[in-house]
């Protein structure tokens, strides 16, 4: 393993996401999740980090056919979206440790929207890279995917049209709760007003959804939050 990048030395290909073979044909069948919005009331505590596992346990107690089914209805509410642009790169995620699957998403984008996934930089920014099913894969020092190509000639999300981020809980008001890592907030310091490029999108389950978020001052607003319950826009909550 490379000690700068954090990236193994053998390289491999992987299908569109872990644990989703065999599931499309399911999708049709799938249990439909309750299309209402889902805000749990209940005495949170107050620290970040244990919020966070509150919410990844949340979302890790949601059934398969469950998950199956709110991928594609993700999917529809992002390609919904007024301002998703005709042509451009389009930044998404590998799944990990439970959260809503973008496969469904990325198979249904238009040619003219690239999809894109993240690739760690050794200056603590995320870079991104054009990846398609069957494009060779590494594995990163937190062990998700990304794109074999060198950090350094991959794309910064100042090239991305769209970003599509990874949550552990979200608001009404498009604030999110990352991980904990800072990564994309580093990133995206750089976009100080909601609404200029790229425009920012969280994707979650509905059971991650919060009453407020109590921000910090580095957290960047997103454009818009996406569940399989709704679909919330920052503008219309400003």
């Amino acid at each position: 393993m490379s000690a700068m990048s954090g990236k193994p030395d053998g390289r491999h290909a992987l299908p569109l996401e872990p644990r989703v073979q065999g599931r499309f044909a399911r999708i049709a069948t799938a249990e439909t999740p309750s299309r209402q919005p889902v805000c749990f009331r209940v005495s949170l505590p107050d620290d970040r980090a244990a919020l966070r596992k509150l919410l990844r346990d949340r979302r890790r107690a949601l059934p398969a056919a469950t998950r199956i089914a709110a991928a594609e209805t993700l999917a529809d509410r992002i390609l919904a979206l007024p301002f998703l642009p005709d042509a451009g790169y389009v930044a998404g995620y590998w799944a990990m440790d439970a959260e809503i699957g973008l496969h469904v998403l990325q198979l249904r984008l238009p040619p003219s929207l690239i999809w894109c996934l993240p690739v760690l930089h050794d200056d603590g920014l995320l870079r991104f890279a054009p990846w398609r099913p069957g494009d060779l894969l590494v594995t990163n020092r937190f062990g998700i995917p990304e794109p074999d190509v060198s950090a350094d000639a991959a794309l910064r999300a100042e090239d991305m049209a769209v970003i599509v981020l990874p949550l552990t809980g979200f608001d009404a008001r498009c604030h999110r709760l990352g991980m904990g890592g800072g990564w994309y907030d580093r990133s995206l310091a750089f976009r100080a007003q909601p609404g200029t490029a790229p425009l920012l999108v969280g994707a979650g389950f509905a059971v991650q959804r919060l009453d407020a978020i109590v921000t910090a001052p580095w957290d960047v607003r997103l454009d818009a939050v996406c569940s399989e319950a709704a679909t919330y826009l920052a503008k219309e909550s400003a």
